[in-house]
């Protein structure tokens, strides 16, 4: 009896050793950790130039912003920021009895409901153009749609003025050979807006004829060859083929152009400064009056955020519309 006490007392002292010495489960899985460790400070670290970057250079002046429009700061508190006094909301509800800021909204606005469609809509004329229209010499015109894109808004305004200047431009030139008067484009309160969304439309037409021509090249010619023998003319391939093929990339377009438009601010800035009697002022024109003109920084800082809230409006009822359209 002893002897199998012993040997069983022996086997259940010497079974949990045993158990406890297999180093298989646990020192894989502590490899596979400090494995994963190293990947993942490898990839801390060549993520760090660009967080550090964005951190400085975008996320902190985003938050100093946001807590700047909440304050009445000002030329006074260049040189100490923190002394500036909070004034909550008063900011923002000053917007909106503010008559400039009220006409900058609504100048925006006509940019962008004017400005976006004619540039969508013709860089998508153009684009069926130059893929399937024009066969000769397509880079050379392809080359000049886009060349407004990548020039400098400095050069686009001196050419601007002069095709626009009612004395001697190019436009006053062919209205006196047709017997007519050229109005004075940037002068006057009717037509300086219009003058803008045309150059607009004009410089960035290319940015979208890209677009929908890659979006073009991507749709297969098997599509059209059907659509060709069913008995489908020019138009009707337009209408019931390339478009809704094209609806993914005119989703981007849209929204990338209104973004853009609704952050206008070069072309008035080079050309009218806003006149005359503010008839060209924009939400970016006012702000950049308000922050470095007058130095209301605070006030200038609700204006950002206002319109930041707009522009996410308009883009998340553009993803939504449009959208819908393509699922």
């Amino acid at each position: 009896m002893s002897l199998v006490t012993g040997s069983t007392a022996d086997n259940a002292a010497t079974g949990p050793t045993k158990l406890s010495k297999n180093p298989v489960g646990p020192n894989r899985g502590s490899g596979r950790e400090r494995r994963l460790g190293r990947h993942n400070l490898h990839g801390w670290l060549f993520s760090a130039p660009f967080l550090v970057l964005f951190g400085v250079f975008m996320l902190l002046p985003i938050v100093a912003t946001l807590l700047m429009s909440f304050t009445d700061f000002g030329a006074r508190d260049v040189t100490r920021p923190f002394e500036a006094e909070f004034v909550g909301f008063d900011n923002y509800t000053r917007l909106f009895g503010d008559d400039v800021f009220r006409t900058a909204l609504f100048n925006t606005g006509y940019f962008v409901v004017v400005g976006v469609p004619l540039t969508v809509v013709l860089g998508l004329l153009v684009a069926v153009l130059l893929n399937n229209g024009i066969d000769r010499a397509r880079t050379f015109f392809r080359v000049g749609f886009y060349a407004p894109v990548v020039t400098t808004i400095v050069a686009v305004a001196v050419v601007w003025r002069f095709v626009l200047d009612p004395s001697d431009g190019l436009v006053a030139g062919l209205a006196s050979e047709l017997g007519l008067t050229a109005p004075d484009f940037l002068g006057s309160e009717t037509w300086a807006m219009p003058s803008l969304i045309a150059m607009a439309v004009w410089r960035n037409l290319g940015t979208v004829m890209v677009l929908f021509i890659a979006g073009l090249q991507a749709i297969p010619t098997e599509v059209r060859e059907a659509a060709r023998l069913d008995g489908a003319g020019a138009w009707q391939e337009l209408r019931r083929v390339t478009v809704p093929l094209l609806r993914p990339t005119m989703l981007y377009a849209t929204v990338i152009t209104s973004i853009g438009y609704l952050n206008v601010f070069e072309e008035p800035f080079v050309m009218t400064q806003g006149g005359p009697s503010n008839s060209t002022m924009t939400v970016s024109l006012d702000m950049y009056q308000e922050g470095f003109n007058f130095f209301h920084m605070g006030y200038a800082s609700a204006m950002a955020y206002v319109l930041f809230v707009v522009i996410m409006g308009i883009t998340v009822l553009q993803l939504r519309l449009l959208k819908d359209n393509t699922s």
